[in-house]
């Protein structure tokens, strides 16, 4: 279907018509003949919007957003040496289909290491970064490695990219949809050549090789912008790299997107309108709870209140919400920023994650001044969250006063809609992943498969499991009397309390995963 022309859109369509030049409501990115791409370059198309679509009848089709403009026709009509039959195409349109267009046709990793040679050295890696990488022109190999690899990772969904050194071999895996997967295997003898040339993009020292160095690499793919945090670190084979990459352009996810539904949306939706209190999230590392937070707070951002946060570091941008970044080389540590913060007239706070004493004793006061404080804690399951306080030695009638809920959270990964099949799972099977046998009348469960629109995984994308234990009289009286973690979830389950399993066991029931990625990402809640 085609989109709405805009105004430049609709004039370009009348000067088609005028020219009695064909015009193209549309232009598929799958259907450009890659072998045109190869000759054609992504900055003269780019730059001319003009774009060889396939060879027809012994011409060149090309679809061009500017009618008027032959030079651009001559020039690919000169590189081809055949004759070019224009169409027209609005220029909008076409200037996404070209990212599209180069961006499905970049060399994967795997095809530029054939072309790696023997005779790498520093200086080829020595170059600035481009643009936009589809739009790099380097002849070194080393650079097109790095660009390519960076380009498959974005292509594919990964999170992080892991450049690993080993004794005789350097591996490099990609980690989609939470799960790593080796990708390429680069020469051994490139390793130093690699590693210089991702620091070089960080803007790190290429000299220093003991000491672990991070630092940011802001790219530019296809027209979408990428941040990439870099980590590099000594080890005894050489040094380790790891790129985590955060994509600027993505959408924010919102509480209904990120998978959360029934009573755990509906408690946690009110929750996070109380005036005042702390809310916890919970889980362990990469299991989405930042993420959860950023969807909090634009489900309540408006003009009528003051939203701050303190994060380490500041992943996405939040329109009308004040982020600061911490910084522990110059002092400024969670703490720091909470208590500057705290100046700033907040109505509603986020802090990173709660990692001391000095962090939550402030939150907790700010909480009990007016305050609405979100932040993060480490802990396998939501009960843990007051006794992981206790342990940090904040006193239990505090956390009592000042904690509404925590919401503890995993990801688990999707099964690819193309590709699932119904499963029957024998008893024995159920109970070794800790199911009940006996599941729900006319209960249908799902398996993974593979096929190309998942690359062979079965899963494609991921969402939430939860469990929310919001803080009632009868919590509080326990976490007064400090209670242990299973005494505190035993009285939330006689209130109708469901965990995470559950959830997920409802999910799989859904068919929208399966019950060993359940098992797999709640075996440490049992």
């Amino acid at each position: 279907m085609a989109h709405p022309l805009s105004p430049l859109g609709a004039e370009t369509r009348r000067l088609a018509a005028e020219l009695g030049m064909e015009w193209r409501d549309s232009v598929a990115p799958e259907s450009v003949d890659r072998g045109l791409l190869a000759k054609t370059s992504y900055q003269f198309a780019k730059a001319n919007l003009a774009l060889p679509l396939s060879v027809s009848g012994g011409r060149i089709v090309v679809a061009t957003g500017r009618p008027l403009d032959t030079q651009p026709l001559d020039d690919l009509r000169l590189l081809f040496g055949l004759p070019v039959e224009a169409v027209a195409a609005d220029p909008a349109a076409l200037a996404e289909t070209i990212n599209r267009a180069y961006d499905l046709s970049a060399g994967t990793a795997s095809e530029v290491m054939n072309e790696i040679g023997e005779e790498e050295n520093l200086d080829s890696v020595l170059s600035g970064l481009p643009e936009d990488l589809l739009e790099t022109s380097a002849e070194a190999p080393v650079i097109r490695l790095i660009n390519s690899l960076l380009v498959q990772a974005v292509k594919e969904r990964a999170s992080d990219v892991h450049i690993e050194p080993y004794e005789r071999e350097l591996e490099v895996r990609f980690r989609v949809d939470g799960a790593l997967a080796r990708v390429v295997s680069p020469p051994k003898r490139l390793q130093a050549l690699i590693v210089s040339r991702v620091k070089i993009m960080a803007g790190l020292d290429i000299a220093e090789k003991r000491l672990p160095q991070d630092g940011r690499i802001k790219i530019v793919i296809a027209g979408k912008e990428v941040d990439i945090r870099v980590s590099v670190v000594p080890t005894a084979h050489g040094e380790r790299v790891a790129l985590r990459l955060l994509d600027r352009g993505a959408a924010l996810l919102t509480l209904d997107t990120l998978g959360m539904r029934g009573a755990v949306a509906e408690s946690f939706k009110k929750l996070i309108r109380a005036p005042h209190g702390i809310i916890l999230v919970c889980g362990p590392t990469g299991s989405g709870k930042t993420t959860t937070l950023y969807a909090a707070l634009s489900r309540i951002n408006s003009a009528e209140k003051n939203i701050i946060t303190v994060e380490d570091p500041v992943e996405y941008q939040l329109p009308g919400v004040g982020q600061m970044p911490v910084n522990p080389k110059i002092g400024l540590t969670f703490a720091a920023g909470l208590r500057s913060i705290l100046r700033q007239d907040p109505d509603v706070i986020m802090v990173g994650e709660i990692r001391d004493l000095e962090t939550a004793q402030i939150a907790v006061q700010a909480s009990l001044t007016g305050h609405l404080v979100f932040s993060t804690i480490h802990t396998n399951d939501a009960a843990g969250a007051v006794a992981r306080l206790v342990d940090m030695g904040v006193e239990p009638f505090l956390i009592a006063s000042s904690l509404l809920a925590a919401l503890s959270q995993r990801l688990v990964r999707v099964l690819c809609p193309h590709c699932r099949q119904s499963a029957s799972p024998p008893a024995e099977a159920l109970v070794e992943l800790g199911f009940d046998p006996a599941l729900p009348p006319g209960a249908r469960l799902y398996r993974p498969a593979g096929c190309p629109a998942c690359r062979g995984a079965g899963y494609l994308g991921r969402t939430g499991v939860y469990e929310l234990l919001p803080v009632d009289d009868d919590i509080r009286t326990l976490i007064v009397k400090n209670a242990d973690a299973a005494s505190v979830k035993r009285a939330a389950v006689e209130r109708g309390f469901s965990d995470m399993r559950a959830y997920g066991l409802a999910l799989a029931l859904e068919g929208v995963t399966s019950l060993e990625e359940v098992a797999r990402v709640t075996s440490d809640i049992i």
